[in-house]
């Protein structure tokens, strides 16, 4: 199973187009945003909210474009980063922000080689009769990349559109980019990401293949199958899993397992207050990564390797105390 298929199709609450002639010929006039949107991050929510209010209060429909692939990945495979966000939940995320449809252009040559100036007539103004963008101050289209906002603003007044552009968000002093987010979990820094993402960072994903269909999980461990997109940085970290419609709270040691040689790389999760499941290949794991314990270590024996984990797991166990009291819950007053 692919990863671009293991989150549900969110078009069941917003319009899903996945090309120009599938946009409905009555659609616009319109208020436009243009991204990738990889994380939908605060930045990108505060952009996307602020066309959907414009569209609301001018009885117009707003629309985000997004492509796909990442153009990062059609143009330079070999240096673009990996995603935050594949696309299944993006789409997801991008119907909470109040857009009433998202367009999904797929990003091959044809499409990299559209000047901003064809993108504006023949897309905006075309298809979606846009009367109004919104974008942040670094945003870049056309062929090469070479367009900006500034001319996205002289095609504004040729063509009839007004152009909004928001300078970046700050949280806690810093500037929110998805950049900045890939930054922060790749040092394995889930807090600070949590704080622009405005959600905890999580992984979707199945299990490591081998278990065979249809078995029971009898030991508290989950080992994540090969993941292409981002992850934080080795250490171990306070998780939440959810088992396909199960969430348990867990321990989760990202990197290789130096004190085992010859291991490797692998995402193991270990599941606190354990009981017996029903897990295949095939069964949707979500992992949320809510805080880093500590990084990686090579102990000098499995005892030393246990005794620390005994540590790991009483720290994971207060984390979520805490959080149930911060919550309300009376059962541990």
């Amino acid at each position: 199973m692919s990863l671009e298929s293991m989150s549900p199709n969110p078009s069941s609450m917003v319009p899903v187009y996945r090309t120009l002639d599938e946009v409905p010929q009555n659609f616009g006039p319109s208020i436009a945003v243009i991204g990738n949107f990889d994380g939908v991050h605060r930045g990108h929510r505060q952009v996307l909210g602020a066309a959907a209010a414009e569209a609301r209060s001018r009885g117009m429909r707003s629309i985000a474009i997004t492509f796909q692939p990442h153009p990062a990945q059609f143009l330079y495979p070999k240096e673009a980063p990996r995603l935050l966000t594949f696309l299944p939940e993006r789409l997801r995320l991008l119907a909470t922000t109040g857009v009433d449809a998202v367009l999904v252009l797929h990003f091959d040559e044809a499409l990299s080689r559209v000047t901003a100036e064809e993108f504006v007539r023949n897309f905006l103004v075309g298809v979606l009769r846009a009367r109004g963008i919104h974008e942040g101050s670094n945003f870049r289209f056309g062929h090469g990349a070479k367009a900006g906002v500034n001319e996205l603003r002289a095609f504004g007044e040729g063509f009839g559109f007004a152009v909004q552009v928001h300078p970046a968000v700050r949280v806690h002093g810093m500037e929110v980019s998805s950049s900045a987010v890939r930054s922060l979990i790749a040092a394995g820094d889930v807090r600070r990401a949590r704080w622009m993402l405005g959600r905890v960072f999580s992984v979707d994903s199945h299990p490591a293949k081998g278990r065979g269909v249809g078995t029971k999980l009898l030991v508290p461990t989950v080992n994540l199958a090969p993941y292409e997109g981002i992850l934080p940085g080795f250490g171990v970290y306070v998780t939440r899993l959810t088992v396909g419609e199960r969430c348990f709270d867990a321990v989760t040691n990202v990197g290789n397992r130096p004190t085992f040689e010859g291991v490797g790389f692998g995402v193991e999760t270990h599941i606190l207050d354990f009981e017996t499941i029903d897990l295949s290949d095939e069964t949707p794991l979500h992992l949320e990564f809510l805080l880093r314990l500590r990084g990686e270590v090579q102990w000098p024996s499995t005892e030393a390797l246990k005794a620390q984990i005994f540590k790991d797991v009483a720290r994971a166990k207060r984390y979520f105390q805490i959080e149930a009291l911060r919550q309300g819950d009376s059962s541990l007053r």
